[in-house]
């Protein structure tokens, strides 16, 4: 790994999960279905039919999976809090129940000495307010600070590190656009609108947890980036590129830094946003951190004959791909890292989700010797390092996932896990990267004493 001194004592290491992937007990202790369980359930959305009701089982097993994040030795688990768990319709009563799992939950982080950075929304909107029109409705923005505000008084207390959305690009584009995530909605109209009532909820949410959290917060989003590059030299492709920028990233990142939003995917989506008196400000509340979950890198081809934004992924030719498909370029992470803090301003980042998916073997012995992931993690750690050489405030590093989970419409085929799960038995074990992530997080603190 490159410059590995760039790493210094405060670098917060840590693993990250999401609640619909591992918590299970989808209908245990007062909690109602989210859009996820009801999206899992219709035939032939999910891969093999599989859904979120059991998971890593994670509602029951989280002391022992508190106990992996003591042998991984990280400093930090980044989790996410399921709204339809805390506020069971999404508005209305508390559920005690649920909050009290989080309490326990925070609690055993603190008692372990494990810094808790909270999600507050990893996709999973409550049924009830999916009945009542979702996302595409600005009440659901309300809905969503006033659960902020409940979970950030409940767990304030302990906790100083919050994330408002996690992706939302993806609960956007692929939930309402491209209808390959739930709700399973492919309406330009309502994505727009969608995308636009996240941002307004996380300017709410951000106001909620400054009122409400006891110890004073750390507020960031997170936002999945990637780098656009066009697939030839040709002005097509080029301005194709340029709409894929702003479609995948600009678009997410300009309102946030006070930008309003980009101008040309304005007029290319040609939907109204439903923007009242004070709203921009309300989005660009200030910022804390930012997050970044980096999978993969984008190349695009102009697609003029199919819908907004009109671009087309090309695949590399010769490039190592994951079980999911996605090329291998760590390159990518350092330059959205030198990006976003050349172009936007970025005060404090941190790599907030970073993994890959592999086809894993078990050996007889039962040992996962998972050389890939090994390698991928090695080396976009590396590119965090001379990001960092850089000037980019990259203040941690959380990897992609602490447990093989549910993979959303993938179900449980693709496993991104350090620590490998049987979903029959629930039997966790470490994988060599699991071992080699501990390994570097150790050598890392070596080199940080004086």
């Amino acid at each position: 790994m490159d410059s590995q001194s760039a790493f210094g004592p405060d670098f917060t290491w840590g693993v990250a999960t999401a609640a619909y992937q591992i918590e299970g007990a989808a209908q245990e202790d007062g909690r109602l279905p989210s859009i996820w369980d009801t999206f899992s359930h219709v035939p032939g959305t999910i891969d093999n039919g599989d859904t979120g009701d059991v998971a890593c089982d994670h509602y029951h097993r989280w002391p022992e999976d508190l106990g992996l994040l003591g042998k991984l030795g990280v400093d930090a688990y980044r989790f996410s809090v399921a709204w339809p768990r805390v506020i069971p319709t999404g508005s209305g009563p508390v559920n005690p129940k649920g909050i009290a799992f989080y309490d326990r939950l925070v609690d055993g982080l603190m008692e372990a000495g494990i810094r808790p950075f909270v999600t507050l929304y990893h996709w999973d909107l409550p049924q009830g307010l999916q009945d009542l029109g979702g996302w595409p409705e600005r009440d659901t923005a309300y809905r969503f600070a006033e659960y902020a505000a409940v979970v950030a008084g409940a767990l304030g207390d302990r906790v100083t590190d919050w994330t408002t959305l996690n992706e939302p690009l993806c609960s956007s584009w692929l939930g309402h656009l491209e209808g390959s995530m739930a709700p399973g909605v492919t309406d330009l109209t309502a994505a727009v609108r969608t995308s636009y009532h996240l941002h307004l909820g996380h300017g709410l949410a951000t106001q909620a947890i400054r009122a409400s959290a006891q110890r004073t917060p750390s507020i960031g989003i997170v936002n999945n980036l990637s780098p656009c590059e066009p697939a030839t030299d040709s002005d097509e492709d080029r301005a194709a590129a340029e709409r894929a920028d702003g479609h995948i990233n600009r678009w997410w990142l300009d309102p946030i830094a006070g930008r309003g939003y980009p101008e040309d995917m304005v007029k290319l989506y040609g939907v109204d946003l439903p923007i009242q008196e004070g709203d921009l400000e309300t989005i660009a509340a200030p910022l804390d951190y930012h997050g970044v979950n980096y999978y993969f890198r984008q190349i695009i081809a102009d697609d003029p004959g199919g819908p907004a934004p009109h671009i087309r992924q090309v695949e590399v030719p010769g490039a190592t791909t994951t079980a999911m498909g996605w090329e291998v370029y760590p390159e990518g992470l350092e330059q959205l890292l030198v990006r976003l803090t050349r172009e936007y301003g970025a005060k404090q980042i941190f790599v907030t989700e970073s993994g890959s998916a592999w086809n894993d073997v078990i050996d007889p012995a039962g040992v996962i010797d998972d050389r890939e992931r090994v390698t991928h993690l090695e080396d976009h750690l590396a590119a965090c390092a001379r990001a960092m050489d850089q000037g980019v405030p990259l203040a941690g590093y959380f990897a992609w996932s602490l447990l093989d989970n549910f993979e959303w419409a993938y179900g449980y085929d693709k496993r991104f896990g350090l620590v490998h799960v049987d979903f029959d038995t629930q039997v966790r074990t470490v994988k060599a990267s699991g071992h080699r992530y501990a390994e570097l997080i150790r050598e890392s603190k070596a080199r940080s004493q004086p």
